[in-house]
């Protein structure tokens, strides 16, 4: 897992300011009755993966959910991995802090993890299997430290069977803020028939 090379200051500024964006346009969305069916949720450790989903929040005007377990994994690094690496061996899925309300009004959802140990992390296998995708168009984006997506795309299958599962979503190594936003702005242009 890689962390972006921009000062935190600058990173807590900008995300601040993107939060308060982001509660404005869903205030004025709602109060003129529009419907979203483009759910974004996604697990972030580090930051790099959130900075992903707000930026496909914000161009495909979707509603947000951010998947937490209901104990937070270690601030330390090699702690963590150690956690991730039991959870994947043991196939433990931790409890979650919140589950999406009114799931049935999606029809796409954007999915959004970082990979650990080559795998899906745990957090995200529990969300898969607490909600159902049934119909749903699923489409992931995938930060990485190098490794590439692991065995991701065969979790996503066999954790949300009836979902249809966009191949080779965006996978990318978030190592640089600004050349992460370009590609995933280029990656949504090339998405056809998906809000």
């Amino acid at each position: 897992m890689t962390r972006f090379s921009v000062p935190r200051r600058q990173l807590l500024t900008v995300s601040a300011a993107v939060s308060l964006a982001g509660l404005a346009g869903t205030a004025e969305l709602r109060a003129q009755g529009a419907r979203r069916d483009t759910l974004v949720a996604y697990f972030s450790r580090t930051g790099n993966t959130r900075v992903l989903a707000r930026q496909i929040r914000r161009a495909r005007d979707a509603e947000l959910f951010e998947i937490l377990p209901v104990d937070d994994y270690p601030e330390d690094y090699e702690q963590t991995v150690a956690q991730a690496a039991r959870e994947r061996e043991s196939r433990y899925e931790p409890a979650l802090k919140a589950s999406v309300q009114n799931l049935a009004t999606y029809s796409t959802v954007y999915l959004g993890f970082p990979i650990w140990g080559q795998s899906v992390p745990a957090v995200v296998r529990t969300f898969l299997s607490r909600h159902d995708l049934a119909g749903k168009t699923l489409i992931p984006f995938i930060t990485h430290g190098g490794y590439g997506p692991g065995d991701s795309q065969a979790v996503l299958a066999a954790h949300a069977p009836k979902a249809r599962v966009r191949d080779a979503g965006l996978v990318l190594k978030a190592d640089q803020e600004r050349e992460t936003l370009a590609q995933v702005t280029r990656w949504l242009g090339g998405i056809r028939g998906a809000n």
